[in-house]
């Protein structure tokens, strides 16, 4: 995820800005995995600023450290910018870092290079039938285990509480009822978006057509196509425009252009709208700077029945193994440590709910009507894209996923558009 996810969270108010531990990182890495003085053992960790508590990260080193007496433990931070290549090249080498923090979208791409240790065999000390299901996917590639869940954050309502009672319009729990509850808030304010979505919001598309029993692209034989043309997408692609339908958004741009949160949300006349928590923080951040008071209400995206809450992306950060590491059974015993239920438990308290542990056995309990809340009961519903090297393909601009929506936003057949972009992506994910 490529965004400080902890320290944005923080401006909501669930947690202050927390800087992540280690060392400075433009330091250079060439230590890893090296003796340090007095021949003791140095294993390397990397993870990205602002992924860690530092009392969290603290406490697990000095746990681990405490049972391998001679090992120091060396935390570097990252920084997302440039990341993919840093690790890329650190994987080729010969003392790469032992432990690194991957995005979660990114791990098969690293897998397949084989610069990933198999962790198959080590599924039962690193707790993996404890994991959330919807985490582990990204961590697996061709029945194989290639790291370990760290943590998610996924996508909720976000809502004016004076604009829904002044329509009396309650949080839905079906698609039947939120469309109803649009309809009833356009009504009460026809000057208002009664839900700002942009035409390119793909991650929510994604869920949709989750929820529909389908996938973005699914796999065929060896291969893998684009499955946009499905009957059940086409389904949801339909339900997306009929939402957007309530919206003044930009067919043709994502929620980041402009930036819903900061550049949108605080200029008023929005009723509702689809976000994460650091938007929901900087959306509260700048209405006050502004001078204004944000009284938002959260709720889980509706699933097509009453009995479970509509599917989202779980974006987050995955804990790998080198390969190469020259440390490679003490990185797992630190991974099985740092990845286990006792200090996964201690993270979802360090972070306040704000992120979701790999675990639900780990989950904070956040407090009633916040975000964390509404975030939580949505993760049951949590899946990744397709998990295959060649996503990492389809998301590079122009990504045609946000091309074929804004073609159907703008009047096009959804199954004929769907049909032109299934073609772009069976081109992309299966190139490596």
């Amino acid at each position: 995820m490529k965004r400080k996810l902890i320290a944005a969270i923080g401006v909501a108010g669930m947690m202050v800005s927390i800087a992540a531990c280690g060392s400075d990182g433009d330091k250079k890495d060439s230590d890893a995995g090296k003796p340090s003085a007095g021949g003791s053992k140095n294993l390397t960790v990397w993870v990205m600023d602002g992924s860690a508590p530092d009392a969290w990260m603290t406490e697990v080193n000095k746990a681990f450290e405490a049972k391998h007496p001679g090992v120091k433990v060396k935390v570097e931070k990252q920084i997302w910018n440039g990341i993919q290549e840093k690790v890329t090249t650190a994987l080729s080498e010969d003392t790469p870092p032992d432990v690194l923090e991957l995005g979660n979208t990114q791990t098969a791409g690293y897998a397949v290079t084989g610069g990933l240790a198999d962790l198959t065999g080590d599924k039962a000390k690193l707790g993996y039938d404890g994991w959330n299901k919807g985490m582990v996917a990204s961590s697996e590639l061709d029945g194989k285990l290639y790291s370990a869940p760290w943590y998610a954050a996924n996508r909720v309502v976000i809502y004016d509480k004076a604009a829904y009672k002044k329509a009396g319009v309650t949080p839905p729990k079906t698609r039947a009822e939120w469309i109803d509850g649009l309809k009833k808030l356009k009504a009460a304010d026809p000057k208002s978006q009664a839900i700002y979505l942009p035409g390119q919001s793909w991650y929510i598309l994604a869920g949709l057509i989750w929820d529909e029993g389908s996938d973005l692209a699914v796999k065929d034989g060896d291969k893998w196509k684009g499955n946009l043309s499905s009957p059940e997408a086409v389904n949801a692609m339909n339900f997306y425009k009929e939402l957007a339908a309530f919206s003044n958004a930009p067919k043709d741009k994502d929620e980041g252009t402009p930036q819903q949160s900061t550049d949108i949300i605080p200029k008023g006349g929005v009723a509702s709208w689809i976000g994460l928590g650091w938007e929901a923080g900087g959306a509260i951040d700048a209405m006050k700077k502004a001078g204004k008071t944000a009284d938002f209400g959260y709720f889980p995206i509706p699933g097509k029945t009453a009995d479970k809450p509509g599917s989202v992306f779980l974006g987050g950060s995955n804990l790998a193994i080198a390969e190469r590491s020259q440390n490679k059974e003490l990185a797992k015993e630190w991974l099985a440590l740092a990845a286990g239920k006792e200090y996964m438990t201690k993270y979802a308290v360090a972070t306040e709910g704000g992120l979701l542990p790999n675990t639900d056995a780990a989950q904070f309990k956040p407090a009633a009507g916040s975000f964390a809340e509404s975030m939580a009961a949505s993760s049951v519903s949590g899946k990744v894209t397709p998990v295959t090297p060649g996503w990492a393909n389809v998301e590079t601009a122009p990504n045609p996923i946000k091309d074929y929506m804004t073609k159907v936003l703008k009047g096009a057949d959804a199954k004929s558009a769907a049909e032109a972009a299934d073609k772009v992506i069976n081109e992309r994910i299966n190139q490596q």
